[in-house]
């Protein structure tokens, strides 16, 4: 489905954010990048729909090389690649619904989403998905008005419009509490799970990633330290992706709060 060959990013200080990646990632798998800050994690996210240039490697959505595409080509695969981002990237002034609807801005023509007239089909999702997401009363509302977790509803939702073949999720969960972490990392693995979507979704908190998701990148350094599957995360693992910690307590917490996960 995603397929990432030797996949580099140097910048032009030097630094490597991304050393020769290799990655594929099956239709329908949610999997999470996890590692210390500066790894190379967002650079990757970017990196495959290329809002951050690779200096070489390729990336590919099915049959679609998108690092050869031109200007154009690109938008049209955009289509394909949902994103959420850790800051919302609402336009505050405008309400819930305008914001959900402009996840079809790549859809419809200039003069319709100048003018922000879009078909009675795209409204019709878009009040499904806000259904969906709890946030239907709030259609209205302008995004300045919502709490950090509605926000993070409403880019799910403008990402989920799009109809995407894949999410790239960068730190969902960054500026909000441990409910409403937990809350929003359930509703994207649910999505995931019922249109078969794939996602990678880059996230800091080892314990959060561990409870949810199916498969787990490690990254350090721009290079791939470990990938498998959650509770294969061992002390030794962690430490060679974060360095030294205690490693134990955090599994601890993550069996506590495991069950608790599955006792809901």
């Amino acid at each position: 489905m995603l397929r990432l060959e030797s996949l580099t990013k140097t910048y032009k200080t030097g630094d490597k954010a991304l050393q020769s990646v290799d990655l594929e990632v099956p239709e329908g798998q949610v999997l999470a990048l996890i590692g210390p800050s500066g790894a190379g994690k967002s650079t990757l996210i970017r990196c495959i729909n290329r809002l951050v240039e690779p200096t070489s490697g390729k990336v590919w959505l099915g049959e679609t090389e998108l690092t050869t595409l031109n200007q154009r080509a690109l938008r049209r695969a955009r289509r394909r690649m949902g994103m959420i981002f850790q800051e919302y990237a609402l336009v505050e002034r405008l309400t819930v619904m305008e914001n959900v609807l402009s996840g079809r801005l790549g859809y419809v023509g200039f003069w319709r989403s100048l003018t922000r007239r879009y078909p009675q089909s795209d409204v019709d999702e878009a009040f499904r998905l806000l259904d969906r997401v709890g946030l239907l009363a709030m259609a209205d509302k302008r995004a300045d008005e919502l709490s950090g977790g509605q926000r993070q509803r409403v880019g799910i939702c403008r990402a989920l419009i799009q109809n995407p073949e894949l999410l790239l999720v960068d730190e969902p969960t960054a500026s909000l509490d441990p409910k409403t972490s937990r809350q929003i990392m359930r509703l994207i693995c649910e999505l995931c799970d019922e249109r078969g979507l794939a996602a990678i979704i880059n996230i800091h908190d080892v314990a959060l990633a561990q409870m949810f998701v199916q498969r787990v990148i490690g990254l350090r350094t721009g290079a791939m330290e470990f990938d498998g599957a959650p509770e294969k995360l061992t002390p030794e693992v962690l430490t060679a992706i974060y360095g030294e910690e205690d490693w134990e307590a955090t599994i601890r917490k993550v069996e506590e709060e495991g069950e608790e996960v599955a006792a809901q």
